[in-house]
């Protein structure tokens, strides 16, 4: 797209289109951007009435331009952008108004002024880009002789000489002609290359045969077809001499790998967690009796797989249970260094015991190790839930010192892990570096051999990627190399002019059984003037890195991943005028951060929602980790003096991880600090780890051909999209539990008066999946996509997870982004059909927190004594819906759940029908009276209802609710083709966007629950997919509070929890007219 026309907007997003289009407030007002549902597409936007009309314009396989307008025009084809926006300035050529006034491009002013201040340190050349591309091609010929005669060339053979020479003289002019018309291949470059590489090339083929049988030799297993890998080497003579090096290079590292690994083996290092012993840890704690504390101690053998209960340290270790027996930890919220041992005797009779540890690092580090005891020796074939160690440094063109254990054993400041925890191995390690100097694979050796001291593992490299200084590395345990799929890496440059690499971000991202991780390490640009400069490097990243799943296109990388990473230098800074500088410091010597953090430029712009939309991130509760005197931590060196005059970097917190995952998943934060003792950059390395819950690649025990169809019923969505647009809106459902993608017909709008939209989608969609078992099922999320029928482009993204509608249906409230902005919302409602089964407990539900202590009975050994407890929850999942934690600093989630009142029998209960197709899950919800509130402290809220506590939140009780529909309303009319509305200019090629089969008006019922029937499972059409129309709801009432967001993960207060929704009766519908 030429960029010199004033009408080029290049890679604006939609939003900005909008945005400056509206600014210019005239009829007839016109940009051009690039399309963002198709590559190579553009899509010319113009205001009419105070709406903008969008229409795309599509190259052929000529690479002729149309505009797709109004039906009944003719088509016409141009060769230009120019010579297409001239001939549409004219009346009648089928858009909405003809284009009068180009909307002028506004100008990034400050990249200009980080060029100026910050050139970019590049070699010094004798000319520079734009010399040779205006001079002929003569001179760069002539150039480069000249050059040539300058050197010794006695060194060389005189065929090779003769063979540079000749290229400049001749070939070098027809390169450069060839690069100037887009032809990347330079072939005099290549026939050059050739000939001084002959002897090379040969050479090559010669050595590669026995190298790949040694490479082969040193595998523990052959993987089949390998070797087919040395005849496409070394008999593809077509192949490039640097591609053949590099084969042979990766090659020579992989048997160096390979034989470093046997012989870590053989000296007692194993690749696997066999022989990765974690010591005896022995905790003195205190257990109270008769009212009498009375000093315990507890040891614990991971490796063995028993706790052991002692008087004295050496006392007899006749008293302990084995870890089958141990059936829940319990912590006490209020006092932070309790916990309850539930255990399970000889006899079958369950005891509590309740012990008080030194402090909550030693009850953390003891909970942590009798979790990977139950893990260590659990009987389920794949994990479902992993610890991840994420760290960030920027090394400052400095090497690290020789130790840096304690950034791998999150040792330092902040929320720290205990000593005691110190041998326990996180299953992935990944470490992002900025102004790292030194090579990939002098970094990861370094990374791998700390690891291997502390951890007796010989760790295994997921991936690497690198953007000039800037790194990431991904480490796996061995035994989770099969475990690992799908492995993508990408980067995105944002330094000036969006062109050069000393900042931006590299990513890797990768399937782990059936959970989507991705991880971004950024370094966004600099100086404490410069936070929109961030935010837009922030919204570039979030655009244009390329990770995940490829075919959920509409989708950025918010919402690719189950759980999604985000580390790096983001040097955003603590806005204090210069002149605070001491105060700041002696803010931080007396550990006072929260001022601080008030003006935190990260926390303010996250709270306005420019950045980090629905991220979260865990409380900082160490020093800042930048500016530091170097080879110290004792002082800030806040002043820098420079040409230009003194410049302040003042203490801030450069260095951050946030992280965003999908609704109702398990991710606990372990720790989140800085080390003390790695000196050698002006950063100090920042730790975090994370305890996550992760799907296995699941295999059905039941007969598939026998098992009863599941299904996935949403309804009753109402869409609020902040736009001007005019144009008509679809929904696209997206899954990796889905045999397809579904789509439903156009919804109906209504303009408001402040700008926005509000969709009305009436019909009930029925998404099959692929398997209908609840111990699948609950794991799995629909991704939501609301798109235009014009463009076929996004406007609002968001995510459901099924768990939610696990017991009965249940209202969803989603915030919908696009491009990391907040474009609206989403309500709705969705029921689950399951096959029959109840899902197994998850290791992660092993421990749970006691919200509030009372007092319990003092028998022993009774089965009521393990539900002793009132009014506790599990909290150590802080996404589970109606528990919140507050670790972080973000209130806003952006998705919210409720389900209807307890008291009302819901669609399919009581109705014998419904268990013959299928397991509906709204028929199995189990009640809850009175004198059954203690089971819910050790029944995961998901397992049971959690109705109650909303209800009696007063914060919500004016939360609306999606209201029954409207009698007198029908919607027997057909999505498209709608006498009454207003003529629109009708895009062509609409058909795709609509339902694969027309929707049938409803079937009139009854409200009354008991003669409510199973619903109905509407006629497959060819494509495997049906949709039933149900009517569409009426209009909420004003005063909606704002949906929260399913993707992140801070624990909310629990004045934030949705109530129940009263007088609700599900599913809604209309009766047909």
């Amino acid at each position: 797209m030429p960029s010199y026309q004033p009408w080029c907007h290049g890679t604006i997003t939609r939003s900005q289109a909008e945005a400056l289009l509206s600014k210019a407030a005239r009829d007839g007002s016109f940009l051009i951007r690039a399309s963002e549902s198709i590559q190579g597409a553009y899509a010319l936007c113009v205001l009419y009435q105070n709406c903008v009309y969008t229409y795309r314009i599509l190259p052929n396989e000529d690479k002729k331009l149309s505009v797709q307008a109004s039906e009944g025009v003719p088509i016409r084809f141009f060769s230009m952008l120019p010579e297409l926006v001239e001939a549409y300035y004219s009346p009648n050529m089928g858009l909405v108004t003809h284009l009068q006034y180009p909307v002028q491009r506004e100008e990034d002013v400050e990249d200009e002024q980080e060029a100026s201040i910050f050139p970019p340190q590049l070699p010094p050349r004798n000319f520079t880009v734009n010399d040779v591309k205006d001079s002929d091609p003569k001179s760069l010929s002539d150039t480069y002789l000249m050059r040539l005669q300058q050197m010794d060339l006695s060194t060389l053979p005189e065929e090779h000489q003769t063979a540079i020479q000749e290229y400049f003289r001749t070939s070098v002019s027809l390169d450069a002609e060839q690069a100037q018309y887009g032809y990347p291949n330079l072939p005099g470059l290549q026939k050059l290359l050739l000939a001084i590489c002959k002897n090379l090339n040969s050479e090559i083929s010669r050595i590669l045969p026995a190298l790949e049988v040694f490479n082969r030799a040193l595998d523990q297993q052959l993987s089949p077809g390998i070797g087919h890998f040395s005849k496409q080497v070394c008999c593809d003579s077509g192949q490039s001499v640097s591609f053949r090096l590099e084969q042979l290079t990766k090659l020579l590292y992989s048997i160096e790998d390979k034989a470093k690994s046997s012989m870590f083996e053989s000296g007692g290092y194993e690749g696997g967690q066999r022989k990765s012993l974690i010591p005896l840890v022995t905790f003195e704690v205190k257990q109270e009796s008769l009212a009498i504390p009375t000093k315990m101690f507890l040891k614990v053998d991971v490796e063995s797989g028993k706790l052991f209960l002692k008087k004295s340290k050496d006392g007899p270790e006749d008293k302990f249970f084995v870890h089958n027996k141990i059936l829940q930890l319990v912590k006490s919220q209020k006092m932070h260094a309790k916990l309850v041992i539930v255990a399970e005797t000889e006899k079958e009779k369950i005891l509590r015991k309740e012990f008080v540890f030194d402090d909550t690092k030693k009850r953390e580090g003891f909970c942590q190790l009798l979790q990977q005891m139950k893990n260590k020796h659990s009987e389920k074939p794949e994990p479902d839930m992993i610890t991840v160690f994420v760290g960030t440094w920027n090394m400052g063109n400095a090497g690290p010192p020789h130790n840096i254990n304690s950034w791998f054993q999150c040792k330092g400041q902040g929320k720290t892990r205990d000593d005691t925890a110190d041998h326990i191995p996180h299953d992935f390690y990944v470490i992002g570096t900025q102004e790292d100097p030194l090579g990939e694979r002098e970094w990861a050796d370094i990374v791998k051999g700390a690891l291997r001291k502390i951890t007796n593992i010989s760790f295994k490299q997921v991936a690497i990627h690198t953007l000039w200084n800037i790194r990431i590395v991904v480490l796996a345990k061995p035994e989770h190399e099969n475990r690992i799929s799908h492995v993508f890496s990408d980067s995105v440059k944002t330094g000036i002019a969006n062109t050069l690499g000393n900042k931006g971000a590299v990513g890797v991202s990768f399937m782990f059984n059936g959970t989507s991780f991705g991880f971004v390490n950024s370094h966004l640009t600099s100086g404490s003037e410069k936070k929109l400069r961030r935010n837009q490097n922030y919204t570039n990243i979030l655009r244009f890195l390329n990770l995940g799943d490829k075919k959920i296109n509409p989708f950025d990388i918010t919402h690719r991943f189950t759980h999604l990473f985000w580390l790096g230098d983001l040097n955003y800074r603590v806005e204090f005028p210069s002149t605070e500088a001491e105060y700041i410091v002696t803010k931080i010597k007396q550990q006072q951060y929260q001022e601080l953090l008030s003006k935190d430029q990260l926390n303010m712009e996250r709270n306005d929602g420019k950045v980090f939309l629905h991220f979260d991130e865990e409380e900082i509760t160490f020093a800042p980790t930048y500016r530091f005197e170097r080879d110290t931590r004792e002082k800030y060196a806040y002043t820098k003096a420079k040409a230009t005059g003194t410049k302040y970097n003042l203490p801030s917190w450069c260095d951050r991880v946030l992280r965003k995952s999908y609704p109702l998943v398990h991710v606990v934060c372990q720790a989140y600090g800085c080390t003390n003792d790695i000196m050698t950059s002006d950063h100090s390395p920042l730790f975090a780890s994370f305890e996550v819950g992760v799907a296995s690649q699941f295999v059905s025990k039941q007969d598939l051909n026998n098992a009863p169809q599941g299904g996935i019923q949403i309804m009753n969505c109402v869409a609020t999209l902040l736009t001007k647009s005019k144009t008509k809106f679809f929904i696209e459902y997206h899954s990796s539990c889905l045999e397809k993608t579904v789509k439903t017909s156009e919804g109906d709008n209504t303009e408001h008066s402040d700008g926005s939209i509000k969709v009305w989608f009436g019909n009930q969609v029925e998404l099959t999946p692929i398997i209908s078992d609840p111990e699948y099922l609950l794991d799995q999320h629909i991704l939501i996509c609301v798109k235009s029928t014009d463009c076929d482009e996004s406007y609002g993204e968001g995510c459901v997870a099924l768990r939610a509608a696990q017991f009965c249906y249940t209202e969803f409230q989603i915030t919908l982004t696009h491009h990391g902005e907040k474009t609206g919302t989403l309500t709705g409602g969705i029921q689950l059909h399951t096959s029959e089964g109840k899902p197994t407990e998850k290791l992660y539900d092993f421990i749970k927190v006691e919200k509030d202590d009372t007092v319990t009975s003092k028998g022993k050994g009774s089965e009521a004594n393990k539900f002793s407890v009132t009014q506790a929850h599990d909290i150590s999942n802080p996404s589970y819906m109606g528990v919140s934690y507050r670790s972080g600093n973000v209130i806003d989630k952006g998705w919210s759940y409720s389900k209807p009142p307890k008291n009302l029998l819901l669609a399919g209960q009581g109705s014998k029908d419904s268990k013959k197709g299928g397991y509906d899950v709204g028929a199995r919800s189990p009640p809850m009276g009175e004198d059954e509130k203690g089971s819910e402290m050790f029944d995961n809220p998901l397992y049971g209802s959690r109705v109650k506590s909303w209800g009696k939140d007063p914060d919500h009780q004016q939360m609306d609710h999606l209201t029954p529909p409207d009698p007198v309303f029908t919607s027997s009319k057909p999505a498209d083709g709608d006498s009454d509305r207003p003529p629109l200019p009708t895009p062509r090629n609409r058909s795709f966007t609509l339902s694969e089969t027309r929707p049938q008006p409803p079937v009139p019922i009854t409200s009354h629950p008991s003669t409510y029937k199973k619903p109905v499972v509407p006629s497959r059409s060819d494509g495997g997919m049906a949709l039933n129309r149900p009517p569409v709801p009426s209009k909420s009432r004003p005063g909606m509070p704002e949906p929260q967001n399913p993707r992140d993960n801070s624990e909310l207060p629990s004045k934030h929890r949705p109530p129940a929704r009263p007088g609700q009766l599900q599913p809604p519908q209309r009766h047909a007219s």
